[in-house]
């Protein structure tokens, strides 16, 4: 996977929450055995009219949402069936990173992502960042009827809302997986880094291949 890069971008809000992955991706266009091509299917069933033309109220359909590269939407987000695709629809449809919020406490906390959602995004490539509910409220508000954009900064762990003033909305995110985004490694480019070291281990052992 590629490695996560700073970028500024276009934000696209989708004010909807527990998004699942059956409407990130509909079921039927889940045929494919490529890994390409699924951009177009996004959100489909909200996307375009029966007649297959671009649903005008449809949120992501708005002009001043043209060529957005971070979506921002409710909690729970990709919840559901454990698809894969929903994270390569993302992705192709040319978001580099999603932002939702957290909400209640303790054992009424509802996270920003499903669980599974949250793993395939990272093992993809793609940023998924939780913020406090009062912070995504206020950037659906900015967005509100206009072109925004935001950069997203992965070292510094900062998301820059380029608003009047900008407002900047620090985020936590696991050293580990941090490390996985920004070399680009995915489990098994991890597990490369040590191939001299498994080698080696497998030629002090006399591991016998079955």
């Amino acid at each position: 996977m590629d490695a996560f890069k700073t970028f500024r971008g276009v934000v696209a809000t989708l004010e909807r929450a527990n998004v699942d992955t059956d409407q990130i991706i509909p079921k039927q266009f889940l045929k494919s055995i490529e890994r390409t091509g699924f951009g177009p299917a996004l959100f489909f069933d909200w996307r375009y009219l029966p007649d297959g033309q671009p649903d005008p109220a449809f949120e992501l359909n708005a002009p001043e949402r043209a060529g957005a590269s971070l979506l921002v939407t409710g909690n729970n987000f990709g919840c559901g069936s454990s698809r894969e695709h929903a994270v390569w629809a993302v992705q192709q449809y040319g978001f580099k990173a999603v932002i939702a919020p957290w909400r209640g406490e303790g054992d009424k906390r509802i996270p920003g992502f499903a669980d599974i959602f949250k793993n395939n995004s990272y093992g993809n490539g793609l940023l998924v960042i939780e913020l406090a509910s009062a912070d995504v409220d206020w950037i659906f508000s900015a967005a509100k009827g206009r072109k925004l954009e935001a950069t997203v900064d992965l070292a510094a762990q900062t998301v820059i809302v380029h608003a009047d003033p900008d407002r900047v909305f620090p985020f936590e995110i696991t050293p580990d997986v941090k490390e996985k985004l920004l070399s680009g490694l995915d489990a098994i480019g991890l597990t490369l880094t040590h191939e001299a070291d498994i080698t080696a281990f497998e030629a002090k052992h006399d591991v016998q291949m079955v």
